[in-house]
């Protein structure tokens, strides 16, 4: 009989993939198509162009080109990256592991979320200048910014994600008599995983977004600083190229978490797939 259910579990999920398989590959088609055409409107439009303020996309990309080949472009392009993933990480460590134990003990939440709600509610560029002004304009300050910026969504995922255990699953990790921490692990944990992920999703956007607020404050290094450098020295090319490596970078990092999140919810999204097509 368990080996009946398998096959015909087995058999539903690959009829599901085949059914997804076609709108699957029509959004990556999309994905690829509406970019291409966007560039090569922008170059058509652009091509005569003698408007100091929007050149020519070929004069950009010429311009992108010489900027590459310089060691304070690229210098600019690796501090940018490594100051999102540090504070990336740095959010993702403190809000899920403050998120446990908000979602656990209920006498710590209610102390606690009203101050959070509080914080969160205020926009995460606005705090760029707190820190600023308190701490000066050095990278630990734009690392402590863009940390705490990007917490919330993690912080309130987790809390939401590990109140939303499934009841019988607590109760079976009892019945197995698992410690505390293995239910945590192996029981809590993954069963919050996907809305932990989504909430990680969302912080990095936010991320991003004030990790450029808070070079363009203040700061000498970084790409958002470059950007607003040459947009203050008239360097147009120079400033439309730092917006065109700020938005690839965007795009690849929201693609790498995506692959990721696949990756580590392949067991999910197997079930979601298997639910539809019953």
């Amino acid at each position: 009989m368990t080996l009946t259910t398998s096959v015909q579990t087995g058999a539903r999920l690959r009829r599901g993939r085949r059914v997804s398989a076609a709108p699957r590959w029509l959004l990556i088609l999309v994905e690829v198509a509406v970019p291409v055409l966007l560039i090569a409107l922008w170059w058509i439009v652009s091509a005569g162009s003698t408007n100091t303020f929007f050149p020519p996309l070929s004069a950009i990309v010429s311009r992108l080109g010489e900027l590459l080949t310089t060691p304070a472009f690229l210098g600019d392009i690796g501090l940018s990256v490594l100051n999102l993933v540090l504070s990336f990480l740095i959010a993702t460590v403190v809000g899920v592991l403050l998120g446990c134990a908000l979602g656990l003990i209920a006498p710590l939440s209610w102390f606690v979320e009203p101050t959070i709600h509080f914080f969160r509610a205020i926009p995460p560029v606005a705090l760029v200048p707190i820190f600023v002004s308190l701490l000066g304009f050095g990278n630990g300050t734009r690392i402590l910014s863009i940390s705490l910026a990007a917490l919330f969504p993690i912080l309130i995922s987790t809390i939401d994600g590990v109140r939303a255990g499934e009841p019988t699953l607590q109760m079976v990790g009892k019945v197995y008599r698992l410690t505390r921490a293995e239910r945590l692990f192996q029981v809590t944990l993954p069963a919050a995983s996907p809305r932990i992920l989504s909430g990680m999703q969302v912080s990095l956007i936010t991320a991003f977004v004030v990790m450029i607020a808070s070079e363009m404050l203040g700061s000498s290094a970084g790409l958002g600083a470059a950007t607003l450098l040459a947009q203050q020295s008239f360097a147009i090319a120079d400033m439309w190229a730092g917006i065109i490596v700020l938005g690839v970078l965007g795009y690849l990092s929201t693609a790498l978490f995506v692959l990721f999140r696949r990756a580590v919810l392949r067991w999910y999204i197997a079930s979601q797939q298997l639910e539809k097509s019953e």
